[in-house]
């Protein structure tokens, strides 16, 4: 596209532009506006049409923070086309600098094309802003241009000018006399105050305003009110029988020149961030991360023994959530956050019996054996991506409905995109500032003026309370470990951040209690082995705790429990049985009581099993044998054997409504396929078939040992030709292809037409011819 800056001629239309630009910029074009290549277009013609139209267009100026909406209101104000400099003097005071970075880039979103001299503005983009563009109105060759010719005499007779015939120099002449300063404000001194006070009502918009018969013919010496003063002085004109509007050239006059009344090229800055000291900030982001772990824990452990039931509509009911609140020690505000980060990370989910309960996943099993500072990264990093929303929690909707925690009623697709936002203003404010949530919520609405919702104020709120909440903020500035999961372009971003929490995090701390007197059995001893301990550990434990020798039969349960615990390992790969015996797992196959599992050897020391983890585990163990839990990474998990798990499945869905940035490499093919496209469709009009100019119309023919020479040539040098080719009904096609194979008398190609890989018979192809660089 051409560059605002270039100095070449301006393109007539924004198709033509996007033909003068190079693959770079058509690249970044579709990473601006990811929608334009779902599906990709079939040429330049079709991104151009897709580019300009009002639906596309206004997803695009979503994305524009103010500045650069006030940029294009002043290019759809200025005159068609616009000019650098008149773009640049309707947005004074603005620093050249930033006026430029502004146009270039609504160039590259395929918003505005053309040179410094001649800007234009899509079609579509002036649909979506509208006819009073920064509050201006129509300008006057809108206005008066069905103005006939006793009417403009009239008029410029009021308004002291010469008077004429030609409406098209009326017009100029109008123009004229209100860009000379000194005789428009002399006309605006005669106005009688009251006219003057409806001047400056619509000076800064809206321009409009509503009288009746407004239409009616009026001159000065008649006048009886300040609007019929104003319409005989040509300082309003009407636009129907009920109504007014102030001219853009008036309205411009009474603004100085400028488009509008406060120019924002930079976000607002916090005027009084708190300062916070950073041994604060680390400590309470660290003693929240911690906590937030071990709520997650210790809910979901209890929840596996005896999960809570879900709701007919899905969700947990309200005294469920009291009850939580209650075990959390905390309020039911915090409980729903902690439930919804761990649905949102995939660690708790439904049974999907019939009696449906809410109970831990698999995953949390995983989960469990990760470092506690990988814990908390997986958490906060599930909440940042979410699209379901704690805070409505007890909101009620038109129905009269409360949304419940974890319902279905508390997905919206604005969360991430708030969240990420809300914590990018704390992390670009000074390092170890607080900002306060009416700042924070002033920055967002310069950077998306277009979405300002009721949902994102209360989304803003919610933000800063759970980011605090979670440790991604200490004391309302953001932490370490949190500005780093920020980080988007860093692939080891996770890592990243666990690292920094990981010296944040409080030391766990153990206590003993009084005297106590224990009961020792098999299926003790085995929860022991089973939650993690080993015999060494028991017997270190035992002797620590008693004042006298440990009973010889304890040792020796102990030892012997331990020996056989672990020695078949059960896996979730629906599941699998593990173990370095070969004879031992020989028997348990051909075990009658293990029928139920479908048990079938896969290598000599494993076999799978037809059953869930839980119901393989509750059998070997009801056959006499100790196995124990297995994780993906072949550690032992630690978890109560009695604690029931929800079925595997995914995490919740994130909601998406809008296309995310397509990757480097889809950018780079659909730049492919769009100019492969527009070859195909300017081939005919800029192909040369033997050093002659081909018409349109006309197929490329050749000798048939020119074209083997040709499609040999192409294929050498990789360059893509035009071939004429008789298809199997007879009809004569013409086709753009990129030669990839040419052997046994046929031509295996990529037909960029119909964008696909195809055999062409050599036989029917009628003749090659190459393309031009540039075609006419």
């Amino acid at each position: 596209m051409t560059g605002a800056g270039t100095g070449t001629s301006a393109p007539r239309s924004l198709a033509e532009a996007l033909r003068g630009t190079d693959d770079d910029a058509l690249a970044e074009l579709l990473r601006l506006r990811p929608e334009l290549i779902s599906p990709v277009p079939g040429d330049l013609a079709q991104l151009a049409a897709r580019a300009a139209g009002a639906p596309s267009v206004s997803r695009a100026l979503d994305r524009l923070d103010r500045w650069g909406l006030q940029v294009l209101e002043a290019v759809c104000a200025a005159t068609d086309p616009a000019t650098a400099a008149e773009v640049h003097s309707l947005l004074r005071p603005a620093p050249a600098a930033a006026v430029r970075a502004a146009l270039d880039r609504l160039i590259a979103m395929a918003l505005v094309y053309g040179d410094d001299e001649r800007l234009f503005v899509v079609a579509g983009a002036r649909e979506v802003i509208g006819p009073h563009p920064a509050g201006l109105g129509p300008s006057a060759d809108v206005l008066l241009g069905w103005f006939g010719s006793a009417r403009v005499q009239a008029l410029f007779e009021d308004m002291g000018l010469e008077r004429t015939d030609d409406t098209a120099a009326a017009i100029r002449e109008y123009v004229a006399f209100f860009a000379d300063a000194d005789r428009a404000a002399a006309l605006i001194a005669q106005a009688p105050r009251a006219a003057r006070e409806v001047l400056d009502r619509l000076t800064w918009g809206p321009p409009v305003g509503a009288v009746p018969r407004a239409d009616r013919a009026v001159r000065a010496e008649t006048a009886t009110s300040p609007v019929e003063w104003l319409l005989a002085h040509g300082l309003l004109v009407a636009t129907d029988p009920g109504t007014v509007v102030l001219p853009r050239e008036v309205s411009l006059h009474l603004r100085g020149g400028r488009a509008h009344r406060q120019v924002e090229p930079v976000a607002p800055q916090p005027a009084d961030g708190i300062v916070v000291a950073p041994q604060r900030i680390a400590s309470t982001a660290g003693a929240q991360a911690f906590a937030l772990v071990r709520a997650v824990e210790d809910l979901l452990d209890s929840w596996g023994l005896d999960g809570p039931p879900v709701l007919k509509a899905g969700g947990l009911g309200v005294r469920e959530l009291k009850k939580a609140a209650a075990a959390l020690d905390t309020d039911e505000v915090a409980a729903a956050v902690v439930l919804e980060v761990s649905f949102a990370a995939g660690l708790v989910g439904r049974s999907g019996d019939l009696d449906d309960r809410w109970l831990p996943t698999p995953a949390y099993d995983g989960w469990r054996q990760l470092d506690p500072a990988d814990r908390w990264v997986s958490l906060a990093d599930a909440w940042l991506r979410t699209t379901r929303v704690a805070g409505l929690v007890g909101s009620r909707d038109d129905r009269d409905k409360a949304a419940a925690p974890l319902g279905p009623d508390l997905d919206r697709t604005l969360a991430p995109e708030v969240r990420s936002a809300v914590l990018g203003v704390l992390a670009a404010a000074p390092v170890g500032t607080a900002v306060a949530a009416d700042a924070v919520e002033a920055a967002l609405t310069w950077q998306r003026p277009r979405r300002p919702s009721r949902l994102r104020h209360g989304l803003v709120g919610w933000t800063l309370r759970e980011a605090d909440q979670l440790g991604l903020t200490g004391a309302g500035a953001i932490s370490e470990p949190g500005r780093a999961l920020l980080a988007s372009a860093d692939p080891d971003r996770l890592d990243h951040a666990a690292d920094l929490l990981e010296p944040l995090l409080p030391q766990p701390l153990e206590s003993t209690g009084g005297a106590t007197v224990y009961r020792f059995s098999e299926s003790s001893v085995r929860r022991a082995l089973d939650a993690g301990r080993t015999a060494a550990d028991l017997h270190a434990f035992l002797a620590g705790a008693s004042r006298t020798p440990i009973p010889q039969p304890l040792s020796y349960l102990v030892d012997d429990i331990a020996r056989r615990h672990g020695r078949i390992r059960v896996g979730t790969a629906s599941a699998y049985l593990r173990c370095d015996d070969e004879q031992l797992l020989s028997e348990l196959v051909g075990d009658r009581r293990a029928g139920e599992l479908r048990l079938r050897r896969l290598a000599p020391t494993v076999v799978s099993a037809q059953a869930p983890v839980d119901a393989v585990l509750e059998r070997l163990r009801a056959m006499g044998y100790a196995p124990a839990a297995e994780g993906p990474d072949g550690a032992v998990l630690i978890r109560r054997p009695d604690s029931r798990r929800a079925p595997a499945h995914q995490r919740p869905p994130r909601l998406v409504t809008e296309a995310g940035a397509p990757t480097q490499t889809l950018r780079a093919a659909a730049v492919r396929a769009l100019r492969a496209g527009d070859r195909a469709t300017q081939a005919p009009r800029g192909a040369v078939v033997a050093g002659m100019a081909v018409t349109s119309g006309v197929l490329p023919r050749t000798a048939a040992s020119m074209t083997l020479a040709m499609l040999r040539e192409a294929l050498e040098q990789g360059r893509p030709v035009w071939i004429g080719y008789v298809d199997t009904h007879g009809s004569l096609t013409e086709r753009v292809v990129d030669p990839v194979r040419l052997e046994g008398g046929y031509l295996t190609a990529y037909d960029h037409r119909y964008e696909e890989v195809h055999t062409f018979a050599v036989h029917r192809i009628t003749g090659v011819a190459a393309l031009d660089d540039e075609p006419a």
